[in-house]
């Protein structure tokens, strides 16, 4: 017998190579589904197929530190920090959106990045995201037009302070 439960589970764990292409699956899904208010279908198409060359997207999440959003253990979401202060992708499927996966994900790699020694975290956000970066302390910074396959595509530049690393001196 199932039993609905009135908060869902979610947890954090590392991304694993064998996770592209659910990864890749979740990435399209929220840009065909969330993005729509923002952007037009061509430049939805164009930025979904940055998941179609499934080794170059995995070598992408590879090559940060990324971690994924998991409710009841099947991944809703995914975050990952490019070097040590640039959030480089941060996308939830549109099922699970505004539960608050995005937010336990940020929050996650916000900490991962002040261990690390960053006194700041920055984003390129898409205009679709920019609400959800602001309630979370970001900052416009500068507006940017990104070229992808035949489109452009406008996002901003954001940017959060981060607190020291308590430590000895």
């Amino acid at each position: 017998m199932m039993a609905a439960r009135a908060h869902p589970r979610f947890a954090l764990r590392p991304f694993l190579p064998a996770d592209v292409p659910l990864l890749a699956e979740i990435f399209r899904a929220s840009v065909e589904e969330l993005t729509g208010d923002d952007y037009s279908a061509d430049q939805q198409e164009a930025w979904a197929a940055l998941a179609d060359d499934q080794a170059a997207f995995g070598a992408r999440l590879a090559g940060a530190l990324t971690v994924l959003g998991t409710l009841d253990g099947s991944p809703v979401g995914f975050g990952s920090l490019a070097g040590n202060e640039r959030l480089d992708m941060l996308y939830v499927h549109p099922a699970a959106a505004g539960q608050g996966v995005g937010t336990m994900l940020v929050d996650a790699l916000e900490k991962l990045a002040a261990a690390r020694g960053s006194r700041r975290l920055t984003a390129e956000v898409s205009d679709s995201a920019q609400d959800f970066f602001r309630r979370r302390g970001f900052t416009p910074k500068q507006r940017n037009s990104v070229p992808l396959g035949n489109e452009w595509l406008a996002n901003t530049t954001m940017e959060k302070p981060l607190a020291a690393k308590e430590g000895l001196q």
